[in-house]
């Protein structure tokens, strides 16, 4: 079972902190209050003050390594020294990933950010919506969209009102619509919630067989086709889901994010989550909320 560093007591976090007041190197850099939001959500390291062993690696570093090539879009290999041993950081992300600790950290901000904005901490209603990437040519997992015309793969989300990714998966670029919905909203119900009643859709999620198959996850829970209205050339917005476009143009200012680089889909939503993660940290940290 994972220890948590909220579990311990209050002098071991203090001698894991880095000096207060430290001025960020890099842009990509948690804040001191922006690292005090997430700290306790990472899991205890298995050496440090008072264990045998090395000692263990500075967990600020780390963070700040991974939310670098997040921002950059770099390479692991080139990641600056300054972050320590790349091998290191990227062992990290990687475990982090295979325990979808990135998604468990991302619930705790989004729920805050919630609040802070006068809602409550799970929606009632959301948007879900693809997009399909180019991704790398050492990625498994790739599929050809015949409606796009991108061969890679396809990154499917559901945010709330607000724009705040709530789950995330990452399929081959031929997986369709109403099968990434199914996976999204399995993954959310899984987690025990109780208060979604609606999420708006569009037409590549259409048909009576969908329809029928959310009915069995709740009865009050249903999904609304939104369709775009013809008002001349050009793209229109539809109101309900322009939040989903948003949340995927928010994303895509995380250059690792510009396409799908890596190897394993896990790791795909695990940088989306990583991006959401910074995006809610630095505007908690900016409000003092």
């Amino acid at each position: 079972m994972i220890t948590f560093l909220s579990q311990r007591n209050e002098s071991q976090r203090q001698e894991e902190k880095m000096e207060p007041g430290k001025e960020p190197v890099y842009q990509s850099d948690l804040t001191d209050e922006a690292w005090k939001i997430i700290f306790s959500l990472f899991p205890e390291p298995k050496s440090g003050p008072g264990k045998p062993g090395r000692p263990a690696s500075d967990l600020r570093r780390i963070v700040n390594g991974i939310l670098y090539v997040n921002r950059t879009g770099c390479q692991w290999r080139t990641l600056p020294k300054e972050f320590g041993p790349r091998s290191t950081v990227y062992g990290y992300f990687r475990k982090w990933s295979k325990a979808d600790l990135w998604e468990n950290i991302m619930n705790a901000p989004r729920k805050r950010e919630r609040k802070r904005q006068g809602r409550e901490e799970e929606p009632s209603a959301g948007s879900v919506d693809s997009q399909s990437v180019k991704s790398s040519l050492q990625g498994c997992a790739v599929g050809f969209d015949g409606g796009k015309m991108v061969k890679g793969r396809k990154r499917h989300i559901f945010a709330d009102t607000l724009g705040i990714i709530l789950a995330v998966i990452v399929t081959p670029a031929n997986e369709g619509e109403r099968n990434g919905l199914k996976k999204l909203m399995k993954n959310y119900f899984g987690k025990g919630v109780l208060r979604l009643r609606k999420i708006w859709v569009d037409a590549g999620y259409s048909g009576s067989p969908l329809r029928q198959w959310v009915e069995t996850l709740s009865e009050d829970f249903r999904v609304d086709l939104e369709m775009t209205e013809n008002k001349g050339k050009g793209f229109n917005v539809v109101r309900k889901r322009r939040v989903a476009e948003r949340t995927f143009a928010w994303i895509f200012n995380f250059r690792r994010n510009s396409k799908d680089y890596e190897v394993l889909t896990e790791n795909g939503e695990a940088m989306i989550q990583i991006s959401m993660i910074s995006i809610l940290v630095r505007r908690l940290a900016q409000q003092g909320f």
